[in-house]
């Protein structure tokens, strides 16, 4: 290939097997993740997230909900989340897959990044020989690094990885442009690069600057250097910087109520927080151990509580500052790790989680190359062989850990256990053991959540909704009450409450707990067949068929909406709309069970030759169904 500065010739057999093996080994570190469900933030952002719902509205999916989700202000994860709904609904896998190729591509990147960095000639003297092996080891741990699998494995966390890529893929493009005879192509691929990332993650705001530094530290040697030659370009990274304003334009300015000031945490106790956390986050580069979920959103009001740490990342920026000036690679390094941390790990307060492991994903590259270049003075072999060894170690652990994710108990356990006076990891250790059928044992966990936060609605509901598993409703009013007290309207509880005092025989307060539930959330669906299930008990037919159509509006693919219209409407009188009701209940799950079911409805319409149709359906398919049988040998049997 022919190059401006005419790097060394890559070893291209060596250059493939490096990139197979990194694919390899991120494949095998997290094909366990693959069985992970959705949990946690990843819910919101898929689950219940209607604006990836439809791939062909580009104009909503480029415009995710404002609720401070994580995919929120960030149009091009979105669109991705959208892609992976257009091809398999909700099927975890498809996401998971997006997540380790993104993560996967970007490992490349880094390999690519570095080997060809110590290729340009004001490194190449010292580190060509080895650019090779130090970009090979660098991305061979930065791939299965323990400390990687929150990032990679929480859906949602892809916008780390995205923000991730995208800055490595301007920085590879730009070296690429440097180094090329023709380097439009690879400029414009910088550019876009970057501005992509704008798109899906705030810590690009730093990317312009990363690669205006990169140009004076590693090509034009001065930033004078590189001005000169690269003025344009370097006006448009900082023209990408608009995508961002027009992001944030669009959000009205924060991302809801998950980041942004003047939402009840002050910025001076979360940056008083980050003397903490990212100490924590340098510890787990070297010793992953333990790590942890989710760390709550805790900040530190004394900072006598974080002086050591504080005089560490003091000391730490006063390094990189010497750095820039006297070490000019070092100081890159420590530039990069600092500036991506900034917008997470400074002064704005991001109340969700104001400590969290997936915002070490780009910065650990730095970290372990810096740690790499401590080891450059020793012999090929044995660097390889440190390489190989903390590269098995890593993929080891991280495959354990994808392994405890599997399972939302154990690894909301395992949070609780490391944080126990996080308040969200012992709510929803609960919420995973009441909706594994487990409702005597989360209740304990609800009780714990709330003494360390009393008053939280969601909170008190999941713990009534356990007391109503266990038909405990004393209990379950109390808590669904306490709900309503600290935020009234809350329709899920109105409809908590009406399930318990219908339960107790009060029916015309449950009727108005589900009317209230209905007034605070006209969709709130759970309520409107609660109420017609009610209203159908007490005979009050045409009221429960209104519900009933309501609902299945709300739900046109509901078999139970359309089955029980219809079954309302025919004892309503109304058999004219009944009938389409049933066809088209029979039509969204034309099974066995449901033509038995309709045949039963027959029986008591005194329609027996209808039932016996229907019930021979049922037994064309489900030749073996004993109750379809008894019932069709005893209509056909002649009356007494």
């Amino acid at each position: 290939m022919s190059a401006r500065f005419g790097p060394a010739s890559p070893r291209t057999r060596e250059t493939w097997l490096a990139a197979a093996v990194l694919v390899v080994a991120a494949w095998i570190a997290y094909r366990p993740s693959f069985d992970v469900p959705f949990f946690f933030d990843d819910v919101a952002a898929v689950t219940h997230n209607a604006s990836i719902r439809d791939l062909t509205r580009l104009g909503t999916v480029l415009a995710p909900p404002a609720d401070g989700g994580g995919m929120t202000g960030r149009p091009v994860v979105n669109l991705s989340l959208a892609f992976n709904y257009a091809l398999g609904g909700t099927d975890p896998r498809g996401y998971h897959a997006f997540n380790l190729g993104v993560h996967t591509a970007a490992a490349l990147l880094l390999f690519g990044l570095v080997r060809r960095t110590f290729a340009l000639p004001l490194l190449r003297p010292r580190f060509g020989p080895q650019a090779t092996g130090l970009a090979f080891g660098t991305a061979l741990l930065w791939t299965v690094h323990p400390l990687q699998t929150e990032s990679v494995t929480c859906v949602i966390q892809r916008t780390e990885l995205l923000g991730s890529f995208f800055a490595l893929a301007a920085l590879y493009a730009f070296v690429r442009a440097a180094t090329a005879t023709e380097p439009r192509r690879w400029q414009i691929a910088a550019v876009g690069a970057c501005a992509l990332g704008m798109a899906s993650k705030e810590t690009m705001v730093s990317a312009p600057l990363l690669v205006l530094l990169f140009d004076r530290t590693f090509v034009a040697g001065t930033f004078a250097g590189a001005w000169t030659e690269r003025r344009r370009l370097h006006l448009a990274f900082a023209a990408t910087w608009l995508v961002l304003l027009a992001v944030l334009i669009q959000m009205g300015g924060s991302r809801g109520a998950a980041a942004g000031f003047g939402l009840g945490v002050p910025w001076w106790a979360y940056a008083l927080k980050q003397c903490e956390a990212v100490p924590t986050y340098l510890r787990l580069a070297f010793w992953p151990h333990p790590l942890v979920l989710d760390y709550g959103t805790d900040v530190v009001t004394d900072p006598r509580a974080v002086v050591g740490g504080g005089l560490f990342l003091l000391g730490l920026l006063a390094a990189t500052g010497w750095a820039l000036v006297r070490r000019p690679g070092l100081g890159f390094l420590g530039f990069v790790f600092f500036a991506w941390l900034a917008p997470s790990s400074s002064v704005v307060p991001l109340v969700a989680q104001t400590m969290a492991e997936h915002r070490m994903h780009l910065p650990l590259a730095c970290v372990l190359l810096a740690a790499l270049l401590g080891l450059a003075r020793l012999p090929d072999r044995v660097r390889a062989t440190v390489v190989a060894v903390l590269a098995a170690a890593a993929m080891v652990a991280t495959i354990q850990r994808n392994r405890l994710m599997q399972d939302e108990v154990a690894i909301w356990a395992d949070t609780a256990a490391k944080r126990p006076d996080n308040p969200r990891a012992h709510a929803s250790l609960g919420l995973a053991l009441s909706e594994r059928g487990r409702p005597a044992e989360a209740i304990p966990s609800f009780q714990r959540a709330l003494a360390l936060r009393p008053e939280a609605p969601d909170t008190e509901l999941n713990l009534g909704n356990a007391h109503l598993r266990l038909g405990q409703w004393a209990e379950a009013a109390a808590a669904y009450r306490r709900a309503l007290a600290a935020r009234p309207g809350y329709a899920p509880a109105h409809n908590g409450l009406g399930l318990v005092l219908a339960e107790q025989g009060d029916a015309p307060a449950a009727l108005a707990a589900y009317a209230a539930a209905l007034a605070a959330e006209p969709a709130h669906t759970g309520a409107r067949f609660n109420r017609a299930r009610l209203l159908f008990a007490l005979g009050r037919y045409a009221d429960a068929a209104a519900d009933y159509a309501a609902a299945a509006k709300l739900q046109p693919d509901s078999y139970d909406a359309h089955y029980n219209l219809g079954l309302a409407l025919a004892k309503a009188g109304d058999l004219v709309r009944a009938k389409p009701a049933f066809e088209t209940a029979l039509r969204l799950r034309g099974d066995a069970a449901a033509y038995r079911a309709y045949a039963a409805f027959l029986v008591q319409q005194g329609d027996r030759a209808a039932a016996l149709a229907a019930l021979e359906t049922a037994l064309r398919l489900r030749p073996d169904f004993p109750e379809a049988i008894r019932e069709r040998d005893r209509l056909r049997a002649p009356a007494n």
